[in-house]
């Protein structure tokens, strides 16, 4: 069996691996450091197969105690260091970790129950499990999904053998991998992996924000960064950032981008964009351009997330899900996505939507994001997210939530662009003027927060 922590084990122990601001660490330093929490989560008794549950920012100690509970054969939690107590506790009841690693050294992970009494012994899950990652949790709580080293490692060399990788080149060392989302997100800890089985050094960012990715892609001259829509958006929106240079290709992660908001970014900064697919609970990213594709196709089928990686089948059932087959699952079997898609004549994949989201007008579909991509056309909204309200005749209707441009929002100026661009039963029964939407830490909009 194959661990992940054989993407820190193997390569030049003195190759700079990590670089968080002024700090900087080779590999040899990092299996030192991972080697210490090893030893520590050892002697507190953490026993293989076991979680250790950590809160911590995005520095390099974060790493250190990624790949050591790996070495210790345990498996490791990530916490949201931006949740509440109670979403914490709730993780924390659910998987039962040995321990929590926090910037302070190793803690009880659960308290004592009623009277004093020890809690249980914790969860032990069986030595292929990795992690135990949160989903987005953007229309109901986040649920933890265990995810695999087998699974993680084929989903990331498919990945690879699509984009044509054969290995690396000690001619050419890999580019330095900016990491632009939490590690507490598997977003954040899959990009750097996937850097680490190229052979690239990864470069964390205390946070994103506009003026820093461009100062950071100016450094380590990037030709090529991961970034989610709601980044891209802000870059879009930045007037203070115009150029981006010398960045050729950003691949969007954790999110289907809009056509929209990629023909925007390519318009203004002239990177090619490339969309991609995946899931917390699929392992990773299982659909995705290449460089061929990208050049016969780029212009389009702008908007598609691309074409299944190897080893990857996917298909469409008749209510419009998506269903995928990866090499981790048994001959036949199919793991639903709960989004909707379509698949084109030339195999390229098209997300529409959450099947959740989907609004169910008097019988009707509506699909939310087909709405808001009009809306935000319109010179007068910045922001936009539609949802379904329950309605007594037709039991639920869309209605949107605008976050205004800088002016006045006029209702009925906003139907009319609407009715222009969609079939009248994909109008907004409403419209309401809020300061933001709410949002997830990846920019996804938190639809369970949106009501009328």
């Amino acid at each position: 069996m194959s661990s992940l922590a054989h993407l820190l084990l193997d390569g030049d122990p003195e190759a700079l691996v990590v670089r968080a601001g002024a700090q900087s660490l080779t590999r040899a330093e990092l299996v030192r450091d991972a080697t210490v929490v090893r030893d520590s989560l050892v002697t507190a008794g953490v026993g293989p197969g076991e979680a250790v549950a950590a809160v911590l920012p995005d520095r390099p100690a974060t790493l250190a105690a990624l790949f050591g509970a790996w070495l210790a054969r345990a498996v490791y939690l990530p916490l949201n260091p931006r949740a509440t107590a109670g979403e914490q506790a709730r993780v924390l009841e659910a998987v039962r970790p040995a321990v929590l690693l926090t910037a302070g050294g190793i803690e009880p992970a659960r308290p004592a129950g009623p009277g004093g009494h020890e809690p249980g012994p914790p969860a032990r899950h069986d030595l292929d499990v990795a992690l135990v990652q949160l989903t987005s949790g953007t229309t109901g709580p986040p649920k933890p999904v265990p995810l695999r080293h087998s699974t993680v490692l084929a989903l990331m060399d498919g990945v690879l053998g699509k984009l044509g990788w054969r290995g690396p080149d000690a001619t050419r060392p890999a580019q330095p991998n900016l990491i632009p989302v939490s590690l507490s997100l598997w977003a954040g800890i899959y990009n750097v992996l996937f850097a680490f089985r190229v052979g690239a050094a990864v470069v964390l960012m205390d946070g994103f924000s506009t003026a820093k990715l461009a100062e950071l892609v100016r450094r380590f001259e990037s030709r090529s960064v991961v970034l989610p829509p709601a980044a891209m958006t802000m870059l879009c929106d930045d007037d203070a950032i115009t150029d981006l240079a010398p960045l050729r290709i950003v691949r969007s992660i954790t999110a289907p981008l809009s056509p929209l908001q990629a023909r925007r970014f390519r318009e203004k900064f002239g990177i090619v964009v490339l969309n991609s697919y995946g899931q917390t609970e699929l392992g990773g990213e299982v659909v995705g351009w290449n460089a061929a594709d990208a050049r016969e196709n780029g212009e389009a089928k702008l908007g598609a997330v691309g074409r299944p990686h190897e080893g990857i089948e996917v298909r469409v059932d008749e209510t419009g899900e998506l269903w995928v087959h990866s090499p981790a699952m048994a001959d036949g079997e199919f793991q639903r996505t709960g989004d909707v898609a379509r698949l084109d004549e030339d195999g390229f994949v098209w997300i529409e939507g959450r099947v959740s989201d989907v609004v169910n007008r008097g019988g009707l579909k509506v699909f939310p994001a087909e709405v808001e991509e009009v809306l935000r056309l319109h010179p007068d909204v910045q922001d936009v997210a539609v949802t379904g309200v329950p309605d007594d005749r037709l039991g639920e209707v869309p209605w949107a939530f605008v976050v205004s441009a800088g002016g006045a929002v006029d209702a009925q100026a906003l139907d009319e662009h609407c009715r222009r661009h969609l079939a009248p039963y994909k109008v907004p029964a409403g419209f309401e003027v809020v300061d933001a939407l709410p949002r997830s830490e990846l920019g996804k909009v938190l639809h369970r927060d949106l009501s009328i």
